[in-house]
């Protein structure tokens, strides 16, 4: 079983809707209108860095993301995926894979910065796409989850 921390919040709850879950990592889809698509990939042991993690374990968690981003890619076809593992604050070792499009709130910033758009202010065909990117995430979904489950096979 992997360490714990009871003040952790990604210790104590999944931290999104579970796409995934295997014995070292989860992969999260977080609810986000403004970024559909936004998930993250969370180590299921309490650790900060990913020097804290075995050879093994870094190749893995790694593996995943490149995984999530990947089907990001070829399904959502964003124009930009950022993948980020801040941990400022919840010190608990998980990626961010987000997918990006050009006339999203804060593009080109993180998303993390002040939106350059306000809600609302959009471009005309924003509410179109997204449409289209939300209509595309059940399949999404489900590519993460054979992805996932091939990953382990290796």
């Amino acid at each position: 079983m992997s360490a714990r921390d009871p003040n952790c919040p990604l210790c104590q709850e999944d931290g999104g809707t579970v796409l995934w879950r295997g014995p070292h990592l989860r992969v999260i889809e977080v609810d986000d209108a403004d970024y559909p698509g936004f998930t993250r990939v969370i180590w299921n042991g309490h650790l900060a860095e990913m020097t804290s993690l075995s050879t093994h374990g870094r190749d893995l968690l790694m593996r995943a993301v490149y995984a999530v981003e990947e089907a990001q890619q070829s399904i959502l076809t964003p124009d930009k995926i950022n993948l980020a593992s801040l941990g400022n604050m919840v010190p608990h070792l998980h990626w961010h894979v987000i997918p990006r499009w050009r006339g999203d709130r804060h593009f080109p910033d993180p998303i993390w910065a002040a939106p350059r758009v306000a809600a609302g202010a959009e471009p005309a065909d924003w509410a179109e796409r997204q449409a289209r990117t939300q209509a595309l995430l059940p399949r999404y979904r489900n590519r993460i989850v054979e992805a996932m489950n091939a990953l382990l096979m290796h």
